[in-house]
């Protein structure tokens, strides 16, 4: 690398402000909730179960939305599309789930808080495992998502609110949009659009760090003690978005490619779509791990010249009194017979002496630039 600083600012990072990727308010959102959006293209309704006023007011965290003993099911020519958030009572969702007869083991997963992306094929369904991250409070943390696709129906799953399909339900009110002419594969990529999409937002974020770190690096006066923490931070975020990304992409690789035959149509054409942005990101988060690598290297390289430079100046300085130790503990020893010890002017003569070589010493050093 002849240019270090060169190589590092010459990558182009990717703007979140170019992607509808920002997410909605949810202060005002309860932690549980089950959101239900029946439709068609001739028949939309909306019913939010959330927990009782009484409930919320107790206990935030444990309160539970109210559900009827059997959720309503969409009719012929209809597509049903429940969201759950916060539901971590597996015998809630189990009674929930019960009508599209879920497998016990997508129940497992959906519980859990940590499950890598990844696609299974249940016949009736499709079983979508996926994981999103938002910096908060400058750390990077991540929320799983997952997302169930039949025929009719489009069940979606969250640990907490995300603030992530607002927009796809504000899509589905307006006809403009033509959203609820389309079958449930079509709502899938929505979904799974709007999650690769946040990505973009993730990354810029990500990014704006390591942009931060490139500024500050070559201007460092040493007084940033925790810089080479922060390089390091930035290198075990890139890890973990990319071992995400990477089986995300391979999600989508699997859907575009036709394996199953849920996703087909105008659906499987927008895919592709995704596809792209997906390897977008990719391929952005590699430059950008590389210029975290090569910070990191570079941080250190610099570390190591101004140890030499501090090393080199007080090796100067030991050279210019070895010689004055010499002289003093010559003429600090207890002979009786020294030509010069009674000499008038022996005194002078010896600081005279000093001044000399370390004026010379000092003409030597400049002249090879070791100072």
């Amino acid at each position: 690398m002849n240019n270090p600083a060169s190589a590092l600012t010459a990558i182009e990072p990717l703007r979140a402000s170019d992607y509808p990727a920002s997410r909605s308010d949810i202060s005002k959102v309860p932690e549980q909730a089950v959101y239900q959006t029946v439709y068609s293209a001739d028949y939309y309704t909306e019913t939010d179960y959330l927990p009782t006023a009484d409930s919320m007011l107790q206990n935030t965290a444990d309160a539970a939305p109210v559900l009827p003993e059997q959720l309503p099911q969409a009719a012929d020519g209809q597509i049903n599309w429940l969201h759950f958030v916060g539901i971590n009572d597996g015998d809630l969702l189990k009674a929930a789930l019960s009508p599209y007869h879920i497998h016990e083991l997508v129940l497992e997963d959906i519980l859990s808080r940590k499950q890598r992306p990844k696609i299974e094929d249940y016949d009736s369904y499709l079983f979508i495992a996926a994981r999103v991250y938002q910096y908060i409070d400058s750390k990077l943390q991540a929320d799983q998502v997952y997302l169930i696709v039949g025929s009719n129906f489009v069940l979606t799953f969250q640990q907490r609110p995300l603030g992530l399909f607002s927009k796809i339900r504000a899509h589905m009110r307006d006809p403009r949009y033509a959203v609820r002419s389309q079958d449930a594969a079509f709502l899938a990529y929505r979904i799974i659009d709007r999650l690769i999409d946040d990505y973009f937002l993730t990354l810029d974020q990500y990014n704006n760090r390591v942009e931060l770190i490139d500024k500050i690096l070559f201007a460092d006066t040493g007084t940033n003690s925790d810089l080479l923490g922060r390089i390091h931070r930035l290198k075990r975020d890139g890890v973990r978005l990319r071992r995400t990304l990477q089986p995300l992409r391979d999600v989508l690789t699997q859907l575009v490619h036709g394996e199953f035959t849920t996703f087909h149509g105008k659906s499987h054409v927008y895919l592709r779509d995704t596809y792209d942005h997906a390897i977008q990101l990719l391929e952005s988060l590699d430059a950008s791990r590389d210029m975290v690598v090569s910070m990191m290297d570079i941080h250190l390289s610099f570390q190591s010249n101004r140890l030499n430079q501090q090393m080199r100046l007080l090796t100067a300085i030991t050279i210019l009194f070895m010689p004055l130790t010499v002289l003093t503990g010559i003429y600090g020893m207890n002979f009786d017979y020294m030509p010069e010890l009674h000499w008038h002017y022996g005194y002078f003569m010896v600081l005279g002496l000093m001044a000399l070589i370390i004026i010379s010493l000092l003409l030597l050093f400049n002249r090879r630039k070791w100072l």
